[in-house]
């Protein structure tokens, strides 16, 4: 064979003769909007056909995962696009969809890019032994020794995880307590839970970093639990998950460890740590936050009796402390019934036709909860005023509330939007075992965002939360208003919210599917 000539160097005069033929802007594509979704396509061949079709007048789209739009947002910049960018594998002429929540915004150009809220979230406990039934909802996350008694995310509060809420809608009051406050099987959220082995060590993860103030670590974990949980299958690969919403390329090395050893060394890391393992248990306490742990540890405790002549706890963190196992324990979803209906009835008894909500994860349709979160309105949009100061002696009289956490009245000043708020520790009638309870009294024409925001869960809220500003809104548990900006760039909102009285209202308004109660375990 005679042998092959050298490749003559490329000159300029050469290239560009090989140059590609200019773009054509009314080419056979042109108007059309393309979305390249990888399926299986060799990376070089996607860029020809790309390149060719802008060549022929088309305009590129990409479609990116839901977490480009929250990590921009986190960063107060936009992110690279490429680590988020979707693919959709075949097997089996199957397609693995994604759900138009974890795909609207493809490229919301429009979005403030300003940096998103803090995650503060209410206190989310994972329970190891009954996760599937875990409260993957909003809660008042207490930071240090300050009593937080606004929900309103512009100011930094526990609510600015609790950023939505209309009423529901309903033909009647009695219609809308049936719903909430009987066990229909049908409203049930009983996902296969095939994997409970991944999602029991990420539960552990999730308290782990809720302890040490990582909150976005913590709701990773969150959002994979779901997803999880809800597969029909049990994970033998990390192939059959790595193109799920929710589930990057960390959480696909977690998977896999999980899949082949049983166990994951960064949660038994964690667990051996002695520093790690005492701030996370006494991130555990209700009322004490990362900070706070982090002093009592520097202090030199170790343990919960270590805490018991702890001088500088306050009186809610002392009583976290001595109902801390009451507390971890978890709620069978009859007792909640029972609860709500004995709740229902003292409140006509102080104050006939108010409107009484168990929300939370017995509203989403779970079979255990973590605590009460109880709304309140009533009807007439005035008779909530002052209301909550007698309902709570009649309760404390009828032995249901035992000690307060937190109490605090704005609806007689119109503070706070009006709304009222009680944290507390109830007992189940016949029992002494305590278990959380938090009331939230808002006036009527704002009651439909306290019932989505204290409904949950957090995954939801915060899709919500930032779909809404992607229109130029700031969403809380107090209303939906326009935001604005301050001379130094912060972020802010208008004074008047907008009139929107049911859920469904808030949903159809920012455009987002609408989703009973039980269809929010995202």
């Amino acid at each position: 064979m005679a042998p092959r000539r050298s490749t003559p160097a490329i000159t300029n005069k050469t290239k560009k003769k090989a140059k590609s033929p200019p773009s054509d802007p009314q080419g056979m594509f042109s108007g059309m909007v393309v979305h390249l979704i990888e399926s299986g396509v060799q990376a070089r061949r996607l860029q020809i056909w790309k390149h060719r079709l802008e060549q022929l007048g088309a305009k590129i789209e990409i479609v990116l995962s839901y977490q480009w739009l929250e990590d921009s947002l986190r960063e107060g910049k936009k992110v690279l696009e490429e680590s988020y960018i979707l693919s959709l594998e075949r097997g089996g002429g199957d397609k693995i969809s994604n759900t138009a929540e974890e795909t609207f915004p493809k490229l919301l150009n429009d979005v403030h890019s300003g940096a998103s809220e803090t995650l503060q979230q209410k206190r989310i406990r994972i329970s190891p032994m009954d996760l599937a039934d875990t409260n993957l909802k909003n809660t008042v996350k207490l930071e240090e020794n300050a009593v937080p008694e606004s929900p309103d995310s512009s100011s930094g509060s526990y609510g600015s995880m609790h950023s939505l809420s209309p009423e529901i809608t309903g033909p009647s009051i009695d219609a809308q307590h049936k719903t909430v406050l009987t066990s229909d099987s049908a409203l049930l959220y009983s996902p296969p839970d095939l994997n409970r082995n991944i999602t029991e060590i990420f539960g552990r993860l999730i308290n782990i970093y809720r302890a040490l103030g990582d909150d976005w670590r913590s709701f990773s974990y969150h959002k994979a639990i779901p997803v999880i949980e809800k597969l029909p299958f049990k994970i033998e690969s990390v192939e059959q998950v790595k193109h799920l919403p929710g589930i990057g390329k960390s959480m696909q090395d977690h998977i896999q460890e999980i899949v082949t050893t049983g166990k994951l060394s960064k949660l038994e890391h964690f667990e051996t740590d002695e520093k790690v393992k005492t701030i996370s248990l006494f991130g555990e306490i209700w009322g004490i936050g990362p900070a706070t742990a982090l002093k009592l540890y520097e202090k030199g405790h170790r343990t919960l009796d270590d805490l018991k002549n702890e001088e500088s706890l306050t009186n809610a963190q002392r009583l976290g402390l001595k109902y801390f196992d009451d507390i971890r324990k978890r709620i069978p979803r009859h007792e909640v019934e029972e609860m709500g209906h004995l709740l229902k009835k003292a409140g006509d008894d102080v104050l006939p036709g108010v409107e009484i909500v168990c929300g939370g994860s017995y509203r989403r349709g779970k079979a255990s909860c973590g605590d009460l979160d109880i709304l309140i309105t009533h009807p007439d949009g005035k008779s909530h005023v002052g209301f909550l100061p007698q309902y709570v002696k009649h309760l404390k009289d009828m032995k249901f509330l035992r000690e307060d956490l937190v109490f605090s009245v704005h609806s007689e000043e119109g503070t706070d939007s009006g709304v009222d708020t009680y944290f507390g520790l109830c007992t189940y009638p016949g029992r002494e075992l305590r278990h959380r309870i938090d009331f939230k009294v808002y006036p009527r024409d704002i009651h439909a965002f306290g019932l989505i925001a204290w409904t949950g869960n957090d995954v939801l809220n915060r899709r919500l939360r930032i779909l809404a500003e992607s229109k130029g809104f700031r969403l809380d548990d107090t209303g939906l208003f326009p935001a604005t900006r301050g001379s130094g760039g912060q972020r802010g909102k208008g004074s008047a919210s907008l009139k929107l009285r049911t859920e469904k209202e808030v949903f159809d308004f920012l455009g987002f599917p609408w989703l009973e109660p039980h269809e929010r375990n995202l």
